[in-house]
């Protein structure tokens, strides 16, 4: 069926984008790549239900706007300046030597296959910079995921990955010059350039100032309409002024993310962009997915499996050697090879430039673009069997992991009755000192391997593990152990140790920590003796203190603060929800308070209080407000007309009492 209006169109992508997005998300698969299957399926070579393709396209080329944009706001000087020598060094060695690799595979093609389809070296060139490119919305997901952002490994992926998102910025530019060349290729890129550093010129320089001093004087105005206007006419301001000197409006862009990120507007700018940013940009994936033609590729479906095979086991060849060469481990280097092995966003981004371009073979676009993305379909299972991967690979990772776990039982060899920390960061940290002052012994178990490494030279109890194995936790001497404290908020981290320590040692008191109260009780039918979430223990603290400033007795205060951790926070875990709050679901099912009006028409008018039993339904009444006045909560209270009750309990709960109080 074919959709004649540009309604029935846009109806049609938002349906099959929110199906498309559902069904992955269900899957724990990235959103983009429900995206790009959409896309695939409403496409002119699938249902062909977008009929007004180029309309769609151009809308599409925000969302790379909007993207770049959003890089802009995260560069930041003092973090390349940190991370330079994996950034600069790893990073730049990687998208260059990526792109040396494919044009010696296009000469080869060329002189040794004419037959076979034609790239010329500029074509050679772009699609090497295309290939070069990883996942990064993909890869970050996973490595926090795992919690390793911060490992050995972690770092190097990152760094890779952030200089693969400024190399964009100059490809952008010299593809379109490579293609437009008229012969005197120098000539060409020397005009780009200073193009190029002119507008740049004009954007940083006079740029900066102005900025400031505009976000200033619309920052005065109070106005969350006019802040997002502004940011709207800044950023596409930016990208037409770009555009206009014919460079690439996303060039324009990332200039003006970079530019604000330098104010004290960016975290603000940062969160109203995000939903343009997203949206729009979900629509280009949509777009390369509707590029696909499914004849061309099953036609050519072993040249599909090559090239989604080769390019992945190139990078995986080419990223380790990298990495060895700049002095990591084996371990260290297969697992940011494994990592960085797949297609990403911006060389979707580039390949969309080089169709528009015709610098390669439609045909091969076809096929280079299904390869593209059934690497990125790879890499979520790639990553999760990366720890399997790297044991069979590396000879020496057997025994680089027997040395830690050796190094962690021995410093707790002669430990009994001892603590152990799962986590030390700040909190790890603040626990391991005030057990020091008590003369309590602990060790800790940490990733991140400078910390470790400074803690250890400081004096402090702590190994480089993972707390969340089996073999690190016995190493730390579990079965000795007087208590075990997981002190990062990770979920699933901590009901993989609470998991562990049923197994190992059941009566080892566990204390967690968490951000909140959604999973606390999820956390204690888990095993957790006690657990911590530091929003209710804020809201004590702040509550205890204002008390006390106001004359309430300490002793007073003390007792209410006892009292409601002692009910594991039972009179905290309600609280009105609003806009900006999540939504509750059937994984995420919290606590809420909601305040009901007893109409003069409801049979409870009358009534005594015990007789609602809204106990049945997993609701209590809170309190009662009758005019201005709180009445006190008793059996023998008589309900009333206008009577405002606050009813504490999940959202269905709180639904079906609503309902049977308004009958």
């Amino acid at each position: 069926m074919r959709l004649m209006n540009a309604l029935d169109t846009t109806l049609a992508l938002l349906a099959a984008a929110v199906l498309g997005v559902v069904a992955f998300r269900m899957l724990q698969l990235p959103p983009i790549l429900g995206y790009l299957t959409v896309g695939i399926l409403v496409g002119p070579f699938g249902l062909n239900v977008a009929e007004d393709g180029a309309v769609t396209h151009e809308l599409a080329e925000f969302g790379v706007v909007f993207l770049m944009f959003s890089i802009g706001l995260e560069f930041s000087l003092s973090k390349l300046l940190a991370m330079r020598k994996d950034v600069f060094g790893l990073g730049l060695a990687q998208v260059v030597m990526t792109i040396i690799v494919s044009l010696l595979v296009g000469w080869v093609t060329a002189t040794w296959m004419p037959g076979f389809f034609h790239i010329g070296w500029e074509g050679a060139f772009a699609l090497g910079g295309a290939l070069a490119m990883s996942s990064t919305a993909i890869v970050s997901k996973m490595l926090t995921e795992r919690l390793e952002l911060e490992s050995q490994h972690g770092r190097k992926i990152i760094s890779v990955l952030l200089f693969q998102d400024l190399a964009v910025v100059p490809l952008l530019i010299l593809v379109p010059a490579l293609a437009t060349h008229d012969g005197n290729i120098v000539q060409t890129l020397a005009w780009a350039s200073a193009k190029a550093v002119l507008v740049l010129v004009i954007l940083l320089f006079v740029g900066q100032k102005v900025i400031r001093t505009w976000f200033k004087i619309v920052v005065k105005r109070r106005s969350q309409e006019l802040f997002m206007l502004n940011l709207l006419l800044i950023t596409l301001g930016a990208a037409w002024l770009t555009d206009k000197a014919g460079l690439s409006m996303a060039l324009g862009a990332f200039v003006a993310g970079m530019l604000i990120s330098e104010t004290e507007y960016r975290h603000q700018v940062e969160e109203d962009i995000k939903p343009f940013r997203d949206v729009l940009l979900g629509l280009f994936f949509i777009t390369i997915g509707m590029m696909l033609n499914f004849s061309v590729v099953v036609g050519n479906k072993w040249l599909v499996l090559l090239l989604f095979v080769g390019p992945l086991l190139l990078k995986l060849v080419l990223i380790t050697g990298l990495a060895k060469v700049f002095g990591n481990s084996t371990s260290v280097s297969l697992r940011t090879g494994l990592a960085l092995a797949q297609a990403g966003e911006f060389g979707f981004v580039l390949l969309n430039q080089i169709g528009d371009l015709h610098l390669i073979d439609s045909n091969l676009m076809q096929v280079i673009l299904a390869s593209m993305v059934l690497s990125m379909l790879a890499s979520p299972l790639i990553l999760a069997k990366s720890d399997a991967i790297v044991m069979k690979l590396s000879a020496n990772e057997w025994m680089m992991q027997s040395l830690a776990l050796t190094q962690i039982a021995a410093r707790t060899m002669t430990a009994k009755k001892h603590v152990i920390i799962a986590g030390f960061g700040r909190s790890g940290q603040s626990l391991a000192r005030l057990l020091a002052e008590e003369k309590i012994a602990y060790h800790a178990l940490d990733l991140d391997p400078d910390r470790v490494q400074e803690a250890q030279i400081a004096g402090d109890h702590v190994s480089y593990g993972d707390a969340a194995r089996r073999e690190s936790l016995m190493a730390a001497g579990i079965n000795r152990a007087a208590a075990l404290v997981v002190t990062y908020t990770s979920t699933p981290s901590a009901l993989k140790i609470l998991h562990l320590v049923t197994e190992l040692n059941p009566s080892l008191p566990v204390i967690v920590r968490s951000h909140d109260d959604t999973d606390l009780d999820k956390l204690k039918a888990a095993g957790a003796t006690e657990v911590v979430p530091e929003l209710m223990e804020g809201s004590l603290m702040l509550a205890s203190h204002a008390l006390v400033l106001l004359g309430v007795p300490l002793r007073r205060v003390v007792h209410r603060v006892q009292a409601a951790r002692d009910a594991r926070y039972e009179s905290l875990r309600g609280f009105f929800h609003g806009v900006s709050d999540a939504t509750d679901s059937p994984e995420n099912m919290q606590i809420r308070l909601h305040t009901v009006v007893l109409s003069s028409k409801s049979q409870f008018v009358g009534k005594l209080l015990p007789e609602l039993r809204l106990s049945e339904l997993g609701v209590d009444v809170q309190a009662i407000r009758r005019g201005k006045n709180r009445v006190e909560l008793t059996n023998d209270l008589i309900l009333q007309a206008a009577d405002v009750l606050v009813l504490r309990g999940t959202s269905e709960a709180v639904a079906r009492a609503e309902s049977r109080l308004l009958k």
